[in-house]
Parts: structure tokens; C-alpha cells; sequence
């Protein structure tokens, strides 16, 4: 069911991310598909679109055509990710009556690692979230932030951040840091992957999940039951 209803689905993205919408045509497609390629093997810093552009055997400026710069493109694709991940949240809970389940199962779609399941796109998902985990603080911890903020940049980000917290004031309305809580889950799940590949000995991560930590965290916090 799930994997049938997100292989339809279509991610809008802001429009001001992009000078021609890259799914309008093959080319767009291969600059997408194939940009999360190379970002996952090269990193931020040593991706160029003169090297996308030798991997998909085209021209610099026929992606310039599509992306002002780099740093947009990166934009694009961590808001490919978040509203993969919302989707996959809002049909994996839409059925679940339990308020305290229904969190519960948002954090494993949150926190936990992400499958390759189809969609519209052929992006490899796994290498999506991985540039993710790398680079999305470097797409917001800038002097930009504030304008791109107001240009809806960060809408589908922050609207996932606001459908936990409406979760979690489901299980306590009297709950007073519900905002906090849910930005700390999304922001802390990418920081503790990241810990577990490069920083071992300062996270737990190494011998369970993160879902698992952030599981006890929010029972914990919330004082919910027997898991829910």
C-alpha cells in the first residue's frame, strides 16, 4: 500500500529553487538523478557543476539552465528529501488511531534509515539521505538563511517539523516545548548518523539504532506508557 501510493506521488518544490523545473524534460532528470551521485561520493565542497556535467555528458551551462548555482541545487534536493520523508510519514500513520503510536512510527520513518522504494523520481534514496545527513546544516547556516526562509525555501522542512509537533500535543496538549522537541528529532537524527560514521566514540548509535534513542527520549519526555 505504501509503496503503491508513494509511486505516484510528485514533490512540489519551491519554484524559486530552480530556473527551469528539472523533471520537464530528460535532461533535468539526469542533472537530479545523477547530482545525487556525485554529492554522495564527492561532498559539497568538491562537487562542481563542471563535473556534473562530465558525468552526465552534457555542458556546465545547460545546467545553468536549470540551477542558478550549486547551493540551490542543494536546497532542491534536501527539499526532495524532507517531503519524500513527509509523505512517507503522513501514509504510514494516517490509519493509526493511537496517538502514541502514530508518534512512535513517525520517529522510525524519522530516525531510522531510509529504503530505495519507487517513486516518481529514480533518485537513489539512500545516497539522498546520506547528502542529507552530510550537508543540510551547510544549506541553512549561511547569511542567506533568513531571505531564502522568507522565499519558502525551507517550506516542506518545516512543515514536517510541524506535523510532529501537532503529534506530539496530541498525546499532551500541556507539553511546553513541543516545537523543540520535534526540530531537535529531525535536526538530532541527521547529527547522530553523522556521528555514527565519523565521530563513533561520542554517540551510542554504534551498537543500536538512533530510532531507539529517540524513542526512550520522547516516551520519556512525553511519560507515555508501555511505548504506547
Amino acid at each position: 500500500m505504501l509503496d503503491t501510493l508513494l509511486s505516484e506521488i510528485k514533490i512540489n518544490i519551491n519554484e524559486g529553487l530552480f530556473l527551469k523545473d528539472p523533471e520537464s524534460s530528460e535532461l533535468g532528470n539526469a542533472i537530479i538523478t545523477n547530482s545525487v551521485v556525485l554529492l554522495d561520493q564527492l561532498g559539497f565542497e568538491q562537487f562542481t557543476f563542471k563535473k556534473l556535467a562530465q558525468k552526465i555528458k552534457s555542458t556546465e551551462s545547460s545546467i545553468y539552465r536549470y540551477f542558478e548555482n550549486k547551493h540551490k541545487l542543494l536546497l532542491y534536493l534536501c527539499s526532495l528529501y524532507w517531503g519524500m520523508l513527509e509523505y512517507r510519514v503522513v501514509v504510514a500513520t494516517n490509519s493509526i488511531e493511537c496517538n502514541e503510536k502514530r508518534l512512535l512510527k513517525a520517529l522510525e520513518l524519522i530516525t531510522g534509515r531510509p529504503e530505495n522504494i519507487e517513486t516518481l523520481t529514480n533518485v537513489n534514496q539512500i545516497s539522498l539521505r546520506n547528502i542529507v545527513v552530510s550537508e543540510f546544516t551547510k544549506a541553512y547556516h549561511n547569511k542567506m538563511v533568513d531571505d531564502e526562509n522568507k522565499s519558502g525555501f525551507f517550506q516542506i522542512y518545516k512543515r514536517l517539523v510541524l506535523r510532529i509537533v501537532e503529534m506530539i500535543k496530541s498525546i499532551d496538549p500541556t507539553y511546553q516545548f513541543p516545537n523543540s522537541l520535534a526540530s531537535t528529532i529531525l535536526d538530532g537524527a541527521l547529527h547522530q548518523h553523522y556521528l555514527k560514521e565519523h565521530f563513533k566514540n561520542i554517540t551510542d548509535a554504534n551498537n543500536s539504532s538512533p530510532s531507539l534513542f529517540f524513542k526512550d527520549l520522547v516516551v520519556n519526555q512525553l511519560k507515555i506508557k508501555n511505548n504506547g
